[in-house]
Protein backbone atom coordinates (compact mmCIF):
# COMPACT_ATOMS: atom_id res chain seq x y z
CA UNK A 1 0.00 0.00 0.00
CA UNK A 2 0.55 3.54 -0.92
CA UNK A 3 0.48 6.97 1.13
CA UNK A 4 -2.86 8.54 -0.12
CA UNK A 5 -2.21 10.85 -2.77
CA UNK A 6 -5.43 13.06 -2.90
CA UNK A 7 -5.51 13.88 -7.15
CA UNK A 8 -5.15 10.04 -7.47
CA UNK A 9 -8.16 9.43 -5.33
CA UNK A 10 -10.46 11.92 -6.35
CA UNK A 11 -10.11 10.48 -9.75
CA UNK A 12 -10.80 6.97 -8.74
CA UNK A 13 -14.00 7.88 -6.34
CA UNK A 14 -14.76 10.25 -9.69
CA UNK A 15 -14.28 6.59 -11.89
CA UNK A 16 -17.04 4.91 -9.66
CA UNK A 17 -19.70 7.68 -9.40
CA UNK A 18 -23.20 6.44 -10.62
CA UNK A 19 -22.19 2.97 -10.59
CA UNK A 20 -23.97 0.12 -8.88
CA UNK A 21 -21.08 -0.68 -6.32
CA UNK A 22 -20.47 -2.76 -3.34
CA UNK A 23 -19.14 -1.22 -0.05
CA UNK A 24 -16.77 -2.83 2.52
CA UNK A 25 -16.40 -0.77 5.24
CA UNK A 26 -14.46 -1.38 9.01
CA UNK A 27 -13.47 0.35 11.98
CA UNK A 28 -11.79 -0.83 14.84
CA UNK A 29 -10.43 0.99 17.90
CA UNK A 30 -8.60 -2.30 19.12
CA UNK A 31 -11.86 -4.38 19.64
CA UNK A 32 -9.32 -7.50 18.82
CA UNK A 33 -6.97 -6.57 21.55
CA UNK A 34 -8.88 -5.29 24.35
CA UNK A 35 -8.46 -8.59 26.45
CA UNK A 36 -4.44 -7.71 26.36
CA UNK A 37 -5.15 -3.65 27.44
CA UNK A 38 -8.49 -3.13 29.74
CA UNK A 39 -7.97 0.53 29.49
CA UNK A 40 -8.77 -0.09 25.63
CA UNK A 41 -12.49 0.88 24.82
CA UNK A 42 -13.89 -2.80 22.61
CA UNK A 43 -15.05 -0.55 19.34
CA UNK A 44 -15.92 -2.50 16.05
CA UNK A 45 -17.60 -1.74 13.26
CA UNK A 46 -18.15 -3.99 9.85
CA UNK A 47 -20.13 -4.02 6.90
CA UNK A 48 -19.07 -5.76 3.56
CA UNK A 49 -21.11 -6.33 0.45
CA UNK A 50 -23.43 -3.70 0.73
CA UNK A 51 -24.93 -2.05 -2.36
CA UNK A 52 -24.86 1.41 -2.98
CA UNK A 53 -24.69 4.12 -5.84
CA UNK A 54 -23.33 7.64 -4.92
CA UNK A 55 -23.44 10.49 -7.12
CA UNK A 56 -20.49 12.92 -5.20
CA UNK A 57 -18.28 11.52 -3.53
CA UNK A 58 -15.04 13.70 -2.42
CA UNK A 59 -11.63 13.30 -0.28
CA UNK A 60 -10.56 15.72 2.10
CA UNK A 61 -8.39 16.44 4.89
CA UNK A 62 -4.44 17.00 4.87
CA UNK A 63 -4.26 13.18 6.29
CA UNK A 64 -5.28 11.16 7.57
CA UNK A 65 -7.79 11.54 4.95
CA UNK A 66 -11.87 11.25 4.71
CA UNK A 67 -13.74 10.39 2.04
CA UNK A 68 -17.51 10.89 1.76
CA UNK A 69 -19.95 9.41 -0.73
CA UNK A 70 -23.46 11.34 -1.04
CA UNK A 71 -25.99 8.82 -1.76
CA UNK A 72 -29.32 9.70 -2.91
CA UNK A 73 -30.83 8.72 0.19
CA UNK A 74 -28.06 9.39 2.74
CA UNK A 75 -24.48 8.94 2.92
CA UNK A 76 -20.65 7.03 3.78
CA UNK A 77 -18.46 8.57 5.27
CA UNK A 78 -15.01 7.05 6.59
CA UNK A 79 -12.33 9.34 8.28
CA UNK A 80 -8.64 8.48 8.73
CA UNK A 81 -7.30 7.11 6.21
CA UNK A 82 -3.59 6.91 5.35
CA UNK A 83 -3.18 4.66 2.44
CA UNK A 84 -4.20 3.35 -0.69
CA UNK A 85 -3.69 0.11 -2.91
CA UNK A 86 -1.93 1.34 -5.98
CA UNK A 87 -1.92 -1.85 -8.22
CA UNK A 88 -5.66 -2.24 -7.70
CA UNK A 89 -7.51 -1.45 -10.91
CA UNK A 90 -11.24 -2.33 -10.48
CA UNK A 91 -11.16 -1.36 -6.80
CA UNK A 92 -10.67 0.93 -4.84
CA UNK A 93 -8.88 -0.17 -1.67
CA UNK A 94 -8.22 2.77 1.20
CA UNK A 95 -7.07 2.04 4.47
CA UNK A 96 -6.59 3.98 7.75
CA UNK A 97 -3.61 2.45 9.56
CA UNK A 98 -2.44 3.63 13.27
CA UNK A 99 1.43 4.70 14.39
CA UNK A 100 2.29 1.31 14.44
CA UNK A 101 0.64 0.32 11.56
CA UNK A 102 -1.87 -1.46 12.67
CA UNK A 103 -5.18 -1.29 10.85
CA UNK A 104 -8.03 1.23 12.12
CA UNK A 105 -10.41 1.64 9.26
CA UNK A 106 -10.90 0.58 6.11
CA UNK A 107 -13.07 1.60 3.07
CA UNK A 108 -12.99 -0.48 -0.10
CA UNK A 109 -15.99 -0.15 -3.64
CA UNK A 110 -15.74 -2.93 -6.06
CA UNK A 111 -18.23 -3.73 -9.11
CA UNK A 112 -17.73 -6.92 -7.69
CA UNK A 113 -18.61 -8.28 -4.22
CA UNK A 114 -15.66 -9.17 -2.10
Amino acid sequence: MQLIEPSEIQRRIDIFRNQDLYVHLEMTTGAYAAHYDSSKHPAATFITNAQIRYSHGSIAGSGPYRVGLKMENGWVYSEGLTHYEESETERLILAGHDSQGKLVVALQLSRQPF
